[in-house]
């Protein structure tokens, strides 16, 4: 089932020099964690003044929890420092991936105002195949941020090639 709200292959956006530095740092973590044996997606927190709050990757593989994607991780490091909402609604939470739908609802809960994201889960879907085990909730992150009381800007999908290069064999195995 496909989202109402989501077009098969987006067309890519084009970032201005800040959003595309911090989410080529979120591809970065994206590789890191595929190296290390999880599923290759990374996040990096930033504020409204440029300051990288948090940064993670998935750790699902090598923790055994499955709610360790990376935007969830990311969002748990930030947590402990309870930077208050209001930080949080000036931050942008820069992905690889566009952001699943338990991601979307964490992004939702934790009052964070703007994301930018890579590969788009439309282009994720064929890396992933048809197995069961690689499978996700074909609703777009968009969909959960317009059903938000307060506004969530969703910018993506974004530098594709590059946030589509950690995938490339990870899925298939």
């Amino acid at each position: 089932m496909k989202s109402k709200n989501t077009l098969p292959h987006p067309i890519e956006v084009t970032l201005d020099e800040r959003d595309g530095r911090y989410l080529r740092k979120a591809i970065f973590w994206s590789h890191a964690g595929g190296r290390r044996g999880n599923r290759p997606f990374g996040a990096v927190i930033v504020s409204a003044e440029g300051e990288v709050l948090a940064e993670g990757y998935c750790n699902s593989t090598e923790t055994g929890d499955v709610t360790g994607h990376a935007e969830v991780t990311a969002i748990r490091a930030l947590a402990s420092r309870r930077p208050g909402r209001e930080v949080m609604a000036g931050a942008t939470l820069y992905s690889s991936a566009e952001p699943c739908v338990m991601c979307a609802g964490a992004i939702f809960w934790a009052n964070i105002g703007r994301v930018v994201f890579g590969i788009d889960a439309e282009r994720l879907r064929l890396f992933r195949g048809d197995r069961g085990d690689q499978r996700d909730a074909e609703l777009s992150c968009r969909d959960v941020f317009a059903a938000s009381p307060h506004p969530i800007e969703c910018i993506g999908p974004a530098l594709i090639g590059e946030a589509s290069a950690a995938h490339e064999g990870a899925w298939k195995e």
